[in-house]
C-alpha cells in the first residue's frame, strides 16, 4: 500500500485478507500503519470519502517496529505499553511481515499448554515413583 493510495483500496485490502491494520510502504520503505479504527475515525465518522481521502492523511507515519530477531515477549510489551495491536518486522531495511496481538497471544498460549503438559508428566511419574 502506497500512502498516495486511496482509503478505499487500503478497507478493500483489509476485507480480501481479513487483516485489521496495512503498512504503508513507499519506495520500499515503511512509512506508516493504516487500522480499521484509523479509517473508522478519521475518515467515516467526519462523514469523508474513502474513495477520496488519501491513505497518508490517516496512516500513522513512522510506526514502531521490531527486528527479525527480537524476542516475542519484548514485542508483547511493546504492545502492551504504547497499546498497539499490530508490529512491523523490519530486516535491514526490508518489512519482512507483522506481528499481531493474536500471534503474541497464541504464541502465550502454546507456550502455557506446553508447560502444563510437562508439569502433569512430572506430577505422574513423582505419583508412581511414590507408590513404588
Amino acid at each position: 500500500m502506497s500512502s498516495s493510495d486511496y482509503v478505499v483500496k487500503v478497507l478493500e485490502l483489509m476485507r480480501d485478507n481479513l487483516v485489521r491494520s496495512v503498512l504503508v510502504i513507499d519506495s520500499d520503505q515503511l512509512v506508516g500503519i493504516v487500522s480499521q479504527g484509523d479509517c473508522a475515525i478519521k475518515v467515516l465518522l467526519p462523514g469523508l470519502s474513502a474513495k477520496e481521502v488519501l491513505v497518508k492523511a490517516v496512516m500513522t507515519p513512522n510506526p514502531i517496529s521490531v527486528a527479525y530477531e527480537d524476542d516475542l515477549r519484548d514485542c508483547m510489551q511493546i504492545m502492551i505499553s504504547k497499546r498497539i495491536r499490530h508490529l512491523p518486522v523490519v530486516d535491514e531495511g526490508k518489512v519482512r511481515g507483522v506481528i499481531s496481538v493474536g500471534d503474541v497471544v497464541k504464541d502465550t498460549l502454546e507456550h502455557r499448554t506446553g508447560q502444563i503438559q510437562f508439569l502433569e508428566r512430572y506430577i505422574k511419574e513423582w505419583d508412581s515413583s511414590k507408590k513404588k
